[in-house]
């Protein structure tokens, strides 16, 4: 490993530590998406507790700050496999952000906007399977769980020598779900576009 790749994969994860959900709220002053909602920094939580237009922007900040360093890094020469590496470090950071106390989201714009500068052919099924879930079950979550249990099968297809570092991410993002898919289970999880989620922790 370089360290033009090291460089990279610590860039990465410091842009995926900025909270597109915390800064869109502050800077619009809205209300803060750690104490309202379903409390996770994301885009559907923000959707829940703001609205679309703060939704639609915190969902492009997070993928964006997935897409840039993996670009970068693409225009760089790095190789694939090292791509996938830089941008579950992004996903990382969104996770786990340094700058909020280690408390992030659960990943899924950050990780879709890694996949889109590396294969928009497997990006478009992700997208295609997430929305037609999202239509029958009304479950964003639902839709994000079984897209990326999707996501390394579309990969294979398309892009086989990054396979194991988007099955990896996979695995990440399904495991921050663990909550949701209790909350499923048990019949309690919002649905997307529902705003009476205050009551779920």
């Amino acid at each position: 490993m370089t360290l033009h790749i090291v460089m990279m994969i610590i860039i990465a994860y410091l842009c995926g530590s900025l909270s597109g959900a915390m800064i869109v709220s502050h800077i619009m002053q809205l209300p803060n998406p750690y104490k309202h909602g379903s409390h996770n920094p994301g885009a559907t939580n923000v959707l829940r507790i703001n609205g679309k237009l703060p939704a639609i922007i915190v969902l492009l900040f997070d993928m964006l700050k997935g897409a840039i360093p993996v670009y970068i890094a693409y225009r760089l020469g790095i190789s694939p496999f090292f791509l996938g590496i830089i941008g579950i470090a992004a996903c990382l950071g969104h996770i786990f952000p340094c700058f909020f106390h280690f408390r992030g989201g659960k990943g899924v714009a950050t990780a879709l906007g890694m996949m889109m500068p590396i294969g928009l052919d497997f990006t478009g099924c992700f997208i295609l399977t997430w929305f037609l879930v999202l239509l029958i079950t009304g479950y964003s979550s639902v839709a994000a769980i079984v897209g990326f249990l999707l996501a390394p099968f579309y990969v294979w297809l398309f892009r086989p020598e990054l396979t194991l570092p988007v099955a990896m991410l996979s695995c990440l993002i399904i495991i921050r779900h663990s909550s949701n898919i209790m909350r499923l289970l048990k019949g309690e999880e919002p649905k997307s576009l529902s705003r009476k989620s205050d009551k779920i922790d």
